[in-house]
């Protein structure tokens, strides 16, 4: 059990009893943390699911809405007091998270049109001159199969990690130089690199959000891709 598996069951629990305590006892005119629990549902329901999908929405609703609320608070753990690191800037996550998306899209393409024909669609898309095939095939296969979870995977934990970097870098600097330097020219220097450290933890809750409206927005992206007859 490592410190990173202890943040996940954290913000795991945290998320349960959240959603839990927004809907253990629904009204119809919501209020208080219901209020706030719908708000956050319908932004994954309406901005990504149904304008990504359209009248496919209902069936990947559900796995949208955990996909973006899981990346979001693995990632907001970078700036939450006594956690100090995004669960997703380590690879092992995001690569989960990533796979899981990768099963999504190829399951639901595979359901919407058979094997064969979403195979065909991936691997020989229509209109293209048949010598072609030699050279667009293996891109097609390349691109839809190997490099769409290993750009999601790569894109969380690279912005995760740089996050994370970026606030050691400037947070220890203004340690040493206000505390442990004994050059009071250095002072000025040292809370400069805290003014900066805090203006990155700010810029930090806004990426933590944008990089899982991104990975839910691609995996919707990719499942519309899958089950749409054209690509």
């Amino acid at each position: 059990m490592t410190r990173i598996n202890v943040i996940m069951l954290i913000m795991t629990a945290a998320l349960l009893i959240f959603f839990f305590m927004a809907f253990r006892r629904p009204q119809v005119v919501p209020r208080g943390i219901q209020n706030v629990g719908e708000v956050a549902l319908d932004f994954v329901r309406v901005q990504i699911a149904e304008e990504i999908l359209g009248h496919h929405a209902k069936r990947f609703t559900v796995l949208l809405t955990t996909m973006f609320f899981i990346v979001l608070a693995f990632n907001i753990t970078g700036i939450l007091p006594l956690m100090h690191i995004a669960a997703n800037s380590l690879i092992a996550v995001p690569l989960i998270l990533g796979f899981s998306a990768y099963i999504a899209f190829n399951y639901a393409g595979i359901k919407q049109h058979g094997l064969k024909h979403y195979l065909q669609m991936n691997l020989f898309p229509p209109g293209v001159p048949l010598p072609l095939y030699l050279l667009v095939t293996p891109i097609e296969a390349v691109s839809t199969f190997i490099f769409r979870p290993v750009t999601l995977t790569i894109r969380l934990v690279a912005n995760m990690l740089a996050g994370h970097m970026l606030l050691v870098l400037f947070y220890g600097g203004a340690n040493y130089l206000l505390f442990a330097s004994d050059s009071w020219l250095m002072k000025p220097l040292g809370v400069f690199s805290f003014v900066a450290g805090f203006a990155f933890t700010l810029f930090e809750i806004l990426v933590a959000f944008l990089q899982a409206y991104i990975f839910t927005l691609l995996t919707a992206v990719y499942i519309s891709g899958a089950v749409s007859e054209e690509h």
